[in-house]
């Protein structure tokens, strides 16, 4: 136990047979439980954890019996979790590339009632993070993070992929997780249905560690932002519809709304625009003139939904 609290950790694992051993090894004393989901490995892994249970009696493995996803075998451990009434479900990645000796500095805040849920942010702790991580996953995170702050309403974390998260048991049973993403992204999915409920998040700094010679993350930059992107556009629209309108209305809604619709007809617009010029018709003065008031209305009435939605989201 961690101040007086049953703290569980959930470890998703998918042919990890070279590193979940080290990442086991690693688990901090307090921690009571620890359930390793195998997700359809087809290498040693599964063998390797059932060996590594007979040292460490907290380990307890669950077989997926084909590969469904992260997203779905972090599912499996809360409801897991929850089941053996954990306070707190930790998560790491089986690729022992999660600091687990900092695990303390993400249950604080949820211990003391500050927030529901923590993550990882490893652009807080060390300036030569950029240097260290492969540029195409830092272009590829980067172009995440900034959709996601708009999808998610969460505008002041950032490091949205990092998987070191922590989650209090009240916002696992607030949330319906069988409409959760069961894939690649659902770190960002998490957030948007966390954000829906009213919950409250906090980054936490982290070091990254990244082992030479060993390959350790599967995400592939800028075609795992491409990917996930459709994802996030439909979690915006559910998000505002269930916080905004279901559960209770904001006008920010009004403004989103407004903002996206001047927004299509400004650019719609200003296509025929450029067309009626290249084939001769030629623009008048106010033909142009409404094409850029219908995109400075757009845009700044999108700035003020932003700013509302910053705001009820702090």
């Amino acid at each position: 136990m961690y101040r007086n609290k049953k703290i569980f950790l959930v470890i998703p694992a998918h042919n990890e047979e070279i590193l979940i051993i080290p990442t086991l090894k690693s688990v901090p004393v307090f921690v009571d439980k620890v359930f390793v989901i195998d997700d359809g490995s087809t290498d040693k892994t599964p063998a390797l954890v059932e060996e590594y249970i007979q040292k460490d009696r907290r380990v307890e493995l669950i077989k997926h019996p084909r590969n469904i996803g992260v997203g779905q075998a972090i599912i499996t451990g809360y409801k897991k979790s929850l089941e053996q009434g954990a306070d707190i479900v930790v998560v790491v990645g089986g690729d022992n590339q999660m600091p687990m000796e900092v695990m303390d500095k993400f249950l604080d805040p949820l211990i003391d009632g500050q927030v529901d849920y923590t993550k990882g942010n490893r652009f807080l702790v060390e300036e030569n993070v950029f240097e260290d991580m492969p540029k195409i996953r830092l272009i590829g995170n980067s172009i995440i993070s900034i959709l996601t702050k708009i999808s998610s309403g969460y505008y002041k974390i950032f490091d949205f992929v990092d998987g070191y998260t922590a989650i209090t048991k009240k916002a696992i049973k607030a949330i319906n997780w069988n409409k959760a993403w069961k894939k690649y992204g659902y770190p960002m999915d998490f957030l948007i249905r966390l954000n829906a409920y009213g919950f409250k998040v906090k980054d936490i700094p982290r070091r990254a560690i990244y082992l030479p010679g060993v390959r350790q993350s599967q995400i592939k930059g800028l075609a795992y932002a491409l990917k996930v992107t459709p994802m996030l556009i439909r979690g915006f629209f559910w998000r505002i519809t269930k916080k905004y309108i279901f559960r209770d209305f904001h006008p920010l809604v009004i403004c989103y709304l407004g903002g996206i619709l001047f927004i299509v007809s400004g650019l719609l617009w200003g296509i025929h625009l450029i067309w009626k010029q290249i084939t001769g018709l030629g623009v008048s003065g106010p033909q142009a003139i409404l094409c850029a008031l219908l995109l400075i209305l757009g845009f700044q009435a999108f700035l003020f939904a932003m700013l509302f939605d910053m705001q009820e989201s702090q």
